[in-house]
């Protein structure tokens, strides 16, 4: 009664957070985030440093020719970048979704409310993107820090990385929505992301590797974003073009938003 009093007997108007419903999902998300920041904090800086220490510099000094002709510090840096995104992206959307369905079971609760899937999964993504977001930013600090950046278009990184993420978060979001037990989260990272880690072009070329592992590559989206962020950060032009890698990164964040949604309703919906 005092509100309507105070608005001349108007209803209130809904704030940004009624109009857009995900971003109350993306609010209980940093929320959440604002309780543990402090504990990834420090690794944040930490393991970028420590990486590129000891691959960039540890092993860079037994390339003396570098790759690519330039030094290997400044070739992996970009690749690490990419790879970083992977791994939150990843980590994100793999135990934080299966465990809101199967254990703390919080996506049911968010259903129970006038939230819809795509907004429930629209504010989870978000988060996710902010995670990846931040974590990349640090990584690229210390970059500048280490002087290898060496092009303007150095600053699209962080898009870069939003970009990734998202083509790696969704099907993982679809994937993570498809199981009852972590088990299946280890034979993830078992047989996607770590191989993914390895052979996409973020330690050595992939042009190194037998044809067919090669092409296995050139499947994986990591590969796409590395080679991006590789040309962005050396300002040297990418193995691909760049629509072309673009389209293929959007093609998988389509992709496994479809799958993602589509799995989130058949589990929320009764």
């Amino acid at each position: 009664m005092a509100v309507l009093e105070q608005t001349g007997g108007r209803a209130p108007r809904a704030g940004l957070v009624g109009r857009i419903p995900a971003l109350a999902v993306l609010e209980y998300g940093l929320v959440s985030y604002r309780r543990t920041w402090r504990a990834g904090a420090f690794s944040s800086f930490l393991l970028p440093l420590l990486t590129m220490l000891g691959f960039g510099v540890g092993v860079g000094a037994y390339v003396d020719s570098g790759v690519g002709g330039v030094s290997y510090l400044d070739f992996i840096v970009p690749g690490l970048i990419a790879s970083t995104a992977l791994q939150v992206a990843v980590g994100e959307s793999s135990w934080p979704v299966l465990g809101s369905f199967e254990w703390i079971r919080t996506y049911f609760a968010m259903a129970a409310s006038p939230l819809r899937v795509g907004d429930i999964l629209g504010g989870h993504v978000a988060f996710v993107l902010f995670r990846v977001l931040t974590s990349s930013l640090a990584f690229l600090l210390v970059a500048a820090l280490f002087g290898t950046l060496h092009s303007p278009w150095a600053l699209v990184v962080p898009l870069l990385v939003l970009l990734i993420g998202l083509s790696i978060s969704t099907p993982v979001f679809a994937y993570s929505a498809s199981v009852r037990s972590d088990s299946y989260l280890a034979l993830l990272f078992r047989f996607a992301v770590i191989p993914m880690t390895l052979f996409a072009g973020v330690f050595f070329p992939v042009e190194s590797l037998p044809v067919v592992l090669r092409w296995l590559a050139y499947v994986s989206p990591l590969w796409h974003g590395v080679d991006l962020c590789r040309a962005a950060a050396l300002g040297v032009a990418p193995d691909w073009s760049v629509p072309g890698h673009l389209l293929y990164l959007a093609a998988w964040a389509v992709a496994g938003w479809l799958l993602a949604r589509a799995r989130f309703r058949r589990r929320l919906v009764v």
